[in-house]
């Protein structure tokens, strides 16, 4: 008997029956100190997620000290009343913890990842780092060091370069939002312990915070918990910090950050659009996602498959401000690299494809695949506590209900092709944009100038 004729055959196995599944619902609450909580329990998730947000916008930075923010959320973890920077890192490992902080225009967010088993231990020293940060002055000094260290790496960057000359182009100069986020070489030179600590006084209090806890509670008495640690948090009440409306410049325009020799050219094509709060922010968000939000999308078929310019372009929509009065604001962007010679054909062919959608729109088959793309992978996307941390802290951030995100899968399946077509087609209309290139503007301007796209102005990459 043959080995095959004794082996044993099972029928195939059957597609089980689809669950239901629906972004995660947190409970909110408030502590004693002011410091509103959110909570989310997830079964299994057996490493807690942490997000804190306080109320310091970069908008809130003094003048000529632009990158205190960051200096001080990077100080966050170098050291409290209670332990050295070396203690505070080695009691961080013990707990198997990590934490982590950033600061953006909405203000600054620290982040905590810990075994459930230790939470306890890593909220201990969050909130000794958030109540009682040590700012010392050697470690501000070697902090600003290592901030002055990256500023020329960023710049040599072409992709960093890009977005930095775009930012400068599309808003006033007044605005906190043309300037790096990170500070320059000469505001960031200007940082001392004095000035971090200034800003901690002024803008850190538990009132004006958020707090954001997900991950498996089971057996945990959250409630008795944080009121041990972050509730142990004082600050005086204080009202959230008023920053201005956002405002741009998207005449349609051309600047080249000149790089002699360069053998690529870096593309980034952007203007302001709405934020999450817009009506269109879910038909946007589609028909962005189609134009080049994965390989598959039409500039990636028309660049990279059928042209060879590229590796890749993508497309985006990116939430710089959200409020509910309107006066928040979202980047919309184009973003790619290609080959020196070929800058101009492809420039050409890109601003073609943003002409076809006006003149001819989406196809039903790419609104499909950028719903199923979107919606479907969500389950998977959101498989960490982290990840739903993370979006719970962006709902709080953009002032959005706790809902939202639930509600947006909901908009997203139910938004039609020719509703995602109109929504891309207003965020990028071809005479509205601000193209910046980073390459060498000897070889690529005057192929440029022919398209005539705009205005093309030649800047020294610095």
């Amino acid at each position: 008997m043959t080995e095959l004729a004794t082996m044993e055959f099972h029928p195939r196995p059957q597609a089980g029956e689809a669950r239901p599944w629906a972004f995660p619902a947190p409970e909110r609450g408030t502590l004693d100190n002011g410091l509103t909580v959110l909570r989310c329990h997830r079964p299994g998730q057996q490493v807690v997620a942490v997000e804190v947000l306080l109320d310091a916008p970069l908008d809130a930075e003094p003048a000529g000290l632009d990158g205190v923010a960051t200096i001080m959320a990077r100080a966050f973890s170098e050291g409290t009343d209670q332990h050295s920077a070396e203690d505070f890192a080695a009691e961080l490992e013990r707990a198997g913890a990590t934490l982590d902080a950033h600061a953006d225009h909405p203000g600054v967010r620290l982040s905590l990842e810990v075994p459930a088993s230790r939470l306890a231990k890593g909220l201990g020293l969050l909130a000794d780092a958030l109540r009682a940060p040590a700012f010392a002055e050697s470690e501000v000094e070697r902090l600003v060091r290592n901030r002055l260290d990256e500023i020329p790496h960023e710049m040599a960057n072409p992709s960093r370069r890009a977005a930095k000359e775009l930012s400068r182009q599309l808003f006033p100069a007044s605005s906190r939002m043309s300037r790096p986020r990170q500070g320059t070489e000469e505001t960031v030179e200007g940082i001392d312990a004095g000035a971090v600590r200034a800003f901690y006084d002024r803008h850190v209090r538990p009132a004006t915070s958020t707090a954001v806890v997900v991950g498996d509670l089971t057996g945990i008495d959250l409630d008795a918990l944080l009121g041990e640690t972050l509730g142990a948090w004082k600050g005086s009440p204080a009202e959230p910090h008023a920053v201005p409306p956002v405002t741009a410049d998207d005449t349609g325009r051309v600047v080249i950050v000149d790089r002699p020799g360069a053998v690529q050219t870096q593309l980034l094509i952007g203007r302001i659009g709405p934020d999450r709060h817009d009506r269109v922010w879910a038909a946007q968000v589609l028909g962005t996602y189609c134009l080049g939000g994965t390989l598959t999308s039409r500039l990636d078929r028309v660049l990279r498959e059928e042209k060879g310019y590229t590796y890749g372009v993508r497309s985006f929509g990116q939430v710089l401000r959200s409020a509910p009065d309107g006066s928040g604001a979202a980047m919309l962007a184009i973003s790619g690299s290609v080959d020196t010679p070929n800058t101009g054909p492809a420039l050409e062919d890109l601003f073609t494809v943003l002409r076809t959608l006006a003149g001819g729109g989406l196809t039903d088959a790419e609104r499909d695949v950028a719903v199923q793309n979107l919606v479907g992978v969500a389950p998977l996307k959101y498989e960490t506590a982290a990840a739903v941390a993370g979006t719970l802290a962006d709902q709080v951030e953009q002032h959005l209900p706790d809902d939202y995100q639930a509600g947006l899968y909901r908009q997203l399946a139910g938004t039609g092709t020719v509703e995602a077509t109109a929504a891309v087609v207003n965020a990028f209309p071809v005479d509205r944009l601000v193209t910046v290139l980073v390459g060498d503007a000897a070889q690529i301007k005057a192929p440029v100038e022919a398209l005539g796209i705009g205005q093309v102005t030649v800047v020294t990459a610095e």
